[in-house]
């Protein structure tokens, strides 16, 4: 994984992105992608030009192992991680998928160690012994701390050194219960930068709608890599989203990513014919929402330039032209708009006086109008004035 520069000098960040949607995704209850759906998924993701993708979990049985296995011989141009639990039978399985890298999760809050019955020693321990075991296995060997946003910092730092030196190149932080802001992102990024000189990675979770600007606040914060999914699909209410931190990071100036974001929709509508979970309207970036506008004020706008009111162009990320909808909110602009489309040229007296028909009946219908409804009170209104 390459280094990443930093925003002090003013230079070009460039972030290693993770995606984990075939591992974290999948996780997401009631989600199974059959081997079709993850060979595409696969396929799409590398096209995208995502860095890495966490491509399983080896250990739940040999047909998952047979899957990554054929995806693997595929060669395609990104990496390809195997997750392991921290467990030396899980990576010994893991090695047998075919994988050029693996990540080891191990528990480090409190409340984990706990759960587990053990105590920091044993992860101490048990990390040098796995990455040594590892590292004859893979080409590349990262470990992560589970529950680690909740994790006391001078524990994490120790965690952060022993997996050094037991010769791990690159340390996950796993918001594992979504509970960062990107305010304590930024400082638990200073606070471990300044430890250590260790790749890190920013796993985040969205139990309370920051995961996606919590992944760009770690990766503002010197975290060199960030793990994501399509969609944000993944356990509770998701993952860091791949599309909205593709376009956050596209739009800001400050990083540089091999991410194809024209390819987004088509990327993130496979996954969610795959999941079986429609995306949303509002859904930020590829929901259809995200390109409708029935605003007076802003149709008007968006006439005279799509960027008005649009912070890109749908068609940035594989979308067609925007949607103007016709309804209570609507402007004369629309309207004229409207009919032009269909070879109608209106003037602005006769779009005012139609105009307000149509709230009336958008009033009544407690919604926007279909166009035939449209056309339909048109062509009253000309019979009355006939």
């Amino acid at each position: 994984m390459p280094a990443q520069t930093t925003s002090d000098t003013g230079s070009i960040l460039k972030p290693w992105i993770i995606d984990t949607t075939l591992r974290d995704g999948e996780q997401a209850p009631g989600v199974v992608f059959n081997p079709h759906e993850k060979t595409r998924i696969a396929e799409l993701l590398a096209e995208a030009g995502v860095d890495e993708i966490e491509i399983g979990y080896p250990a739940i049985s040999e047909a998952e192992r047979k899957v990554i296995r054929e995806i693997a011989a595929l060669n395609l141009p990104v990496r390809l991680t195997a997750w392991s639990r921290a467990n030396m039978n899980d990576i010994e399985l893991a090695a047998k998928s075919g994988t050029g890298a693996v990540h080891i999760s191990f528990p480090i809050s409190q409340l984990y160690m706990e759960l587990m019955k053990k105590e920091y020693d044993w992860v101490q321990e048990q990390l040098h012994a796995m990455i040594s075991k590892a590292r004859g296995l893979f080409d590349f060997v990262s470990v992560g701390g589970q529950d680690a946003t909740r994790a006391d910092l001078s524990l994490l730092q120790r965690f952060m050194s022993d997996a050094e030196a037991a010769g791990a190149e690159r340390l996950r932080i796993a918001d594992t219960v979504g509970i960062s802001t990107p305010g304590t992102v930024m400082a638990l990024g200073a606070a471990l930068r300044e430890h250590s000189a260790l790749p890190l990675e920013f796993h985040a979770h969205n139990d309370l709608g920051m995961a996606t600007a919590n992944a760009f606040t770690a990766l503002e914060a010197g975290f060199e890599a960030v793990s994501v999914s399509v969609t944000g699909l993944g356990e509770r209410a998701g993952n860091a989203a791949l599309e909205e931190l593709a376009m956050a990071l596209a739009l800001s100036g400050r990083f540089e990513s091999r991410l194809d974001t024209a390819m987004l929709s088509t990327l993130c509508d496979t996954v969610a014919l795959a999941a079986g979970r429609a995306i949303q309207d509002q859904k930020p970036v590829v929901g259809r929402s995200a390109f409708q506008h029935e605003s007076g004020i802003h149709c008007a706008a968006l006439l005279q330039d799509p960027l008005s009111y649009q912070p890109f162009l749908p068609s940035q990320v594989g979308r067609g032209d925007f949607e103007m909808v016709i309804g209570k909110h609507s402007g004369t602009a629309a309207i004229m708009e409207h009919f032009r489309r269909k070879g109608i040229e209106m003037s602005r007296d006769e779009a005012r006086a139609l105009l307000e028909l149509i709230r009336n009946h958008a009033d009544r219908l407690k919604r926007s109008l279909r166009t035939d409804e449209i056309d339909a009170i048109r062509e009253g209104t000309l019979i009355k004035q006939a």
